[in-house]
């Protein structure tokens, strides 16, 4: 097969077939497909792709193995540093990653690394293929908080290393944010959350949901009295940030938290589920996030004219390309430089409007982008029945605050070090959202794996 310049192109929803429905847009590729895109990359000495893959998966190799059509050693290869290929494939920022860094790009497109890693992924499940168990247990007791990235990721390599694994669930499904926030459309929950979960499992790891720590149960009496000798924390960021602007209590705000595990968990979009979401006809999402990215496209698919309101410009737009090409695709109207300053209501208390100004960028801050700055006189309306607040999450304190010497920061997030999680607590470790706030999913499983490497340090020495 000739590798030409061009990546071949993966199979979509047309958008305004997609716009009316939840299935997932990206179709993914064929084996043809596949092995033909796998064939494109240069077998680079010093792969720079691997320097951009935050969880280290050997991709030259994993690659090559398509090329050859072995997609059961890609998924070996793969799964030996990733617990979630089918979720990473379809969810990472591999622009600024793997593939940002690809060789290939600098003449020509980048190798498509994420949609070869889906599709193995996908033919590893369809095959059932799953990964490698341990071959001997330990018998040292770890518990994970938290099934998310973060939690999954860890558990998934102190399973393979031995490890008896318990990850303690809040919600009744396991998951974390790959199942209450991250729409059908994206990341489908049958089709791909529950297997990767079902794979984690498959290893040994065990998972009970319904159970809050700090409520159900302590850090501290998992520790002292039931057994555990290392525990994890990834219970992420659930806390959401408002803007604090007047109106912002009315019937019809929501958090985008909120708004998306009404859709995605607790199947409101659907009309068999008592879970009824709001029949909004003109919505406008405040951010510029994946997540807004997420909230505006569900509440589109629910028959809203959707407004994304960001105060800054399309470049500083946070969210992932090839969202925001979707988003747009699909007919979301972009209000840039636009802040909101009030939520104007009707007489019964529900939303009727958002007052807004208009913004223009000045001199950067200390995040590095330029600052929005008011346009004096600029004051218009946006008629709305709702408004979605994705501002942003910090982490819920309750697990800090029932947790004896565990240390957090000023912004409410637990105090870890970067390289193996390690926190104030000894035998206490914790990544992901919950110590950095609101970041990826890939971020989120970069910290678990770090936090596996150093409760796997902390055991074997203690």
């Amino acid at each position: 097969m000739a590798a030409g310049l061009e990546r071949v192109v993966v199979r979509e929803q047309a958008p305004l077939v997609r716009a009316a429905n939840f299935n997932e847009v990206c179709l993914g590729y064929n084996a043809e497909e596949a092995m033909a895109e796998a064939a494109r990359c240069l077998n680079c000495k010093k792969a720079q792709c691997m320097i951009g893959c935050p969880v280290a998966i050997d991709i030259p190799t994993f690659v090559k193995q398509v090329a050859d059509g072995d997609f059961e050693a890609a998924y070996q290869t793969i799964v030996a540093s990733s617990s979630l290929p089918a979720v990473c494939g379809r969810v990472c920022p591999q622009e600024k990653q793997c593939e940002g860094k690809c060789i290939r790009g600098k003449k020509g497109d980048p190798v498509s690394i994420g949609k070869l890693e889906r599709f193995v992924a996908d033919w590893a499940r369809e095959n059932g293929i799953k990964p490698k168990k341990p071959e001997v247990m330990n018998g040292k007791k770890v518990a994970v908080i938290g099934s998310g990235p973060a939690g999954l990721s860890c558990a998934g390599d102190l399973a393979k290393w031995g490890y008896d694994v318990t990850i303690f669930e809040a919600l009744h499904e396991a998951g974390g944010v790959l199942t209450y926030g991250i729409p059908e459309f994206r990341l489908p929950k049958d089709a791909v959350v529950k297997p990767e979960v079902e794979n984690i499992k498959s290893l040994g790891v065990k998972i009970e949901t319904d159970v809050i720590i700090g409520k159900s149960v302590t850090i501290d009496e998992l520790m002292e009295e039931e057994g555990f000798e290392a525990v994890f924390i990834g219970s992420g960021a659930g806390l959401p940030m408002f803007m604090g602007i007047p109106g912002e209590n009315a019937n019809g705000v929501y958090s985008a938290n909120e708004y998306l595990t009404r859709s995605n968990l607790m199947k409101a979009r659907l009309s068999d589920y008592d879970t009824p979401m709001p029949n909004s006809k003109k919505c406008v999402v405040v951010g510029g996030g994946n997540v807004a990215m997420d909230a505006a496209r569900t509440a589109l698919r629910l028959g809203a004219e959707t407004h994304i309101v960001y105060r800054r410009g399309e470049e500083e737009l946070p969210a992932r390309l090839e969202e925001v090409h979707h988003a747009k695709e699909e007919g979301i109207i972009f209000d840039l430089l636009t802040n909101p300053v009030e939520i104007l209501t009707d007489e019964n208390g529900w939303v009727k409007a958002v007052r807004c100004v208009r913004m223009e960028l000045g001199e950067p801050d200390a995040s590095g982008r330029r600052r929005p700055i008011v346009v004096p006189g600029s004051e218009f309306e946006i008629e709305a029945d709702a408004v979605i607040m994705s501002l942003g999450t910090s982490p819920n304190p309750l697990i800090a605050s029932t947790t004896a010497g565990l240390e957090v920061n000023k912004r409410k997030c637990i105090v870890a070090e970067a390289e193996n999680g390690q926190t104030s607590k000894p035998g206490v470790f914790a990544g992901g959202d919950a110590v950095t706030g609101a970041a990826t999913v890939i971020l989120a499983m970069e910290a678990g794996r770090a936090g596996a490497k150093g409760i796997h340090e902390y055991l074997s020495n203690k």
